[in-house]
């Protein structure tokens, strides 16, 4: 029969963790083959990186994981052949060339955890004893039957981190959604010229912006919805429609009216002369939109490289016009004044500069200054040493580097 050490090798110290784990080693040991659940180790595994948080393990200490498993031969852990018994270059070459002291480290991080046991052999070096067949008869090295025999324990705690993280992404929704009316609120209160603490109010909901494009808890995230709320709350009674009187106009007869469709065109453009620039203000907008921008970005790519821009939009941003009219709003809101933003338009044209104002939007918890910041890209764009290309492909190398 195989025999488990309670002690470790070298100068390793005996802690009352360790016996407990070796306890609960030998127990593993004593069962039956038959009575070890088999379980697939990629299943698991992909459990327990759900639920690394319950287990205390990040990124690199689940690298060594996936190691461990990959010199484990066959997909299921069953009750036999559960010793792995790399040496620690074949190991770290396999964790991506991880230093050998960083794989030390979460190396104990999962002894330490109870997910493997360490059977080291008399000399502490890692090796197999096989049969004339070929066969291992005993090996030392890194006992998996711990991760087999918390099978139950991972999946439920990785169904409940899947939960957590359902709540957490319905109550940042809800967040944005109530950051989103709370700018424009003000934005609307502001341009009605009404009486109340803004500048405080546009404060904390800069700070809010900053604070969701962190990572938060659940917790966080409900008592920054409950901030939110009570800040709607201040523009209750400043929301009540306005009363319409218009006065009744007499119905005109086209048919009665003797000077031709073109003469009367004229007639009332000149007799308004703010309804005259409008058009001609809208007119330069539409053409502005339909401009095309020389390598212009994918707009699936920029709301993958920037989703906080997403909520800013009336509607689903889908094609480059939309993103446009969006910035049109946003700029406003990120404190860039009517004259930098134009200049930016001019420089990069609309979509171009709709795309670095969204890439801007997504680093603006690093930008101390927006209005500055694109000022200074525009020049750089009017040199023609500037395209938003770099920003969506940075900010795109980040989300996987986060994902991994």
């Amino acid at each position: 029969m195989d025999v488990l050490t309670t002690t470790p090798f070298g100068q390793r110290p005996v802690t009352a963790g360790l016996i407990k784990r070796a306890q609960q080693a030998r127990a593993d040991l004593a069962k039956d083959d038959a009575a070890i659940v088999s379980v697939n180790k990629w299943e698991i595994l992909r459990a327990l990186t759900e639920a690394k948080a319950a287990f205390g393990l990040n990124a690199g200490a689940l690298t060594v994981m996936n190691a461990l498993l990959s010199f484990h031969r066959g997909e299921e852990l069953t009750g036999e052949g559960l010793v792995v018994f790399p040496s620690n270059r074949t190991l770290a070459s396999r964790a991506h060339g991880m230093p050998e002291s960083t794989l030390r480290r979460h190396l104990g991080t999962l002894v330490g955890q109870g997910l493997i046991a360490r059977h080291d052999s008399p000399n502490g070096k890692r090796y197999a004893v096989r049969q004339k067949g070929g066969a291992v008869a005993r090996a030392f090295g890194f006992d998996l039957r711990p991760l087999v025999s918390r099978t139950a324990e991972i999946f439920v705690a990785a169904d409940e981190a899947k939960e957590v993280a359902e709540r957490i992404k319905r109550a940042r929704e809800e967040a944005m959604l109530m950051k989103r009316d709370c700018w424009k609120l003000l934005e609307y209160v502001r341009a009605k010229g009404m009486a109340g603490p803004w500048e405080t109010l546009e404060e904390a909901l800069t700070a809010a912006q900053k604070r969701l494009r962190r990572v938060l808890s659940l917790e966080q995230v409900r008592g920054l919805c409950d901030a939110l709320s009570e800040a709607l709350l201040r523009f209750e009674g400043l929301l009540t429609p306005e009363p319409v009187d218009k006065p009744s106009e007499p119905v005109v007869e086209t048919e009665e009216l003797s000077a031709c469709d073109s003469q009367n065109e004229r007639h009332i453009q000149n007799s308004n002369k703010y309804t005259f620039e409008s058009e001609r203000a809208e007119k330069q907008k539409e053409e502005a939109l339909d401009r095309p921008t020389p390598r212009a970005v994918p707009v699936e790519l920029v709301l993958q490289a920037c989703p906080d821009v997403a909520p800013y939009a009336q509607e689903p941003i889908r094609h480059n016009h939309q993103l446009v009219e969006t910035a049109h709003v946003l700029h406003r809101m990120m404190g860039i004044s009517a004259d930098v933003w134009q200049g930016a338009m001019k420089a990069m044209g609309p979509e171009g500069a709709s795309v670095t104002l969204a890439c801007m939007l997504q680093r603006i918890g690093d930008i101390k200054n927006p209005g500055g910041y694109l000022r200074s890209l525009t020049q750089k764009a009017e040199a023609g040493g500037f395209t938003a290309w770099p920003m969506v492909k940075a900010l795109l190398g980040q989300g996987r580097a986060v994902q991994s």
